[in-house]
């Protein structure tokens, strides 16, 4: 990490450093599995009381993030895709409004788009034509859930909304503008280890553990998130916290989860279920706030 990183201007509590974006607060601009935007108030409001830099190495749709709106941050996350879709609004955000402009809506459009992934013309493909792709299927895929298959190709049918708004172009500016301080990584978690020093801050937000044998999704990539995986980002937030780094981690309240952080200070919250196949079951459920502090 480059020293002027290092000497980042610190972030007091949890307020916003809007840095020219006038009254457009960037909103995550996709919908992702586990987003974090009916939990927010409650992560803000155990946020540390200042730190240096903001770490999220499993952004997602970075609610948080985005929240913050950190004066400097490093991001990642295992999704190749959701990467490069930051990277290009970051570096290229008015070609990809542009060419978000020219999708259509139609469920034989949806299926032509999605199915590119499996022919070998995608690997010919820009990377702006890959983040245009990945946000008109999150707009119009079914319940904007993104789930890729074993072979790593988007899966999730069609959404058939009425009027899907695929483009919104005062968001993407202002979401640029954020990132413009915000260093953007393709990878795993366990890399936070070799880059985070006492004084920063890190947010993790896995996929959940499982509440039941029949909630079996774990992941949106082909890797998958299973227990073993889960022990090992555990194994992460012990070694950050040997370092002096403070961290937070949001994940479901099970016994695994309960058992597996004992030794740090947890509670308990009510959070909305944003995405589930089934209406009913989009209620309020238990979730562990997990941290090094208090």
């Amino acid at each position: 990490m480059s020293s002027s990183a290092q000497a980042a201007e610190k972030i007091i509590g949890y307020q916003r450093v809007d840095r020219g974006i006038d009254s457009a607060r960037a909103k995550p601009f996709v919908k992702w599995a586990g987003g974090k935007r009916q939990l927010l108030p409650e992560l803000l409001s155990r946020i540390p009381t200042s730190f240096n830099r903001f770490f999220e190495p499993m952004i997602g749709g970075g609610a948080l993030f985005f929240e913050l709106t950190p004066s400097y941050a490093m991001i990642a996350d295992v999704s190749e895709e959701l990467v490069n879709a930051y990277v290009m609004i970051k570096e290229n955000v008015e070609e990809l409004i542009d060419h978000l402009g020219r999708h259509e809506h139609s469920e034989e459009y949806f299926y032509r788009i999605r199915n590119v992934d499996r022919s070998e013309s995608y690997r010919r493909w820009s990377n702006i034509e890959r983040a245009s792709r990945l946000l008109y299927l999150n707009k119009t895929c079914y319940n904007g859930l993104y789930r890729e298959n074993s072979k790593g190709e988007f899966n999730t049918p069609f959404g058939n909304y009425k009027n899907p708004k695929i483009l919104n172009a005062d968001n993407l500016r202002a979401c640029s503008r954020v990132l413009q301080t915000t260093a953007i990584c393709y990878g795993s978690f366990e890399n936070i280890l070799l880059d985070a020093i006492e004084g920063d801050f890190v947010y993790f937000d896995p996929p959940y553990v499982p509440l039941s044998t029949s909630s079996s999704f774990t992941a949106y990539t082909k890797s998958g998130f299973n227990e073993a995986v889960q022990l090992e980002l555990a194994e992460v937030c012990r070694g950050l916290d040997e370092k002096g780094v403070r961290f937070m981690l949001s994940n479901s309240y099970t016994p695994f989860v309960l058992e597996t952080y004992k030794d740090f200070f947890m509670e308990e919250v009510q959070a909305q279920r944003a995405i589930n196949s089934k209406g009913e079951k989009r209620g309020k459920i238990s979730e562990v706030i997990v941290r090094n502090y208090k």
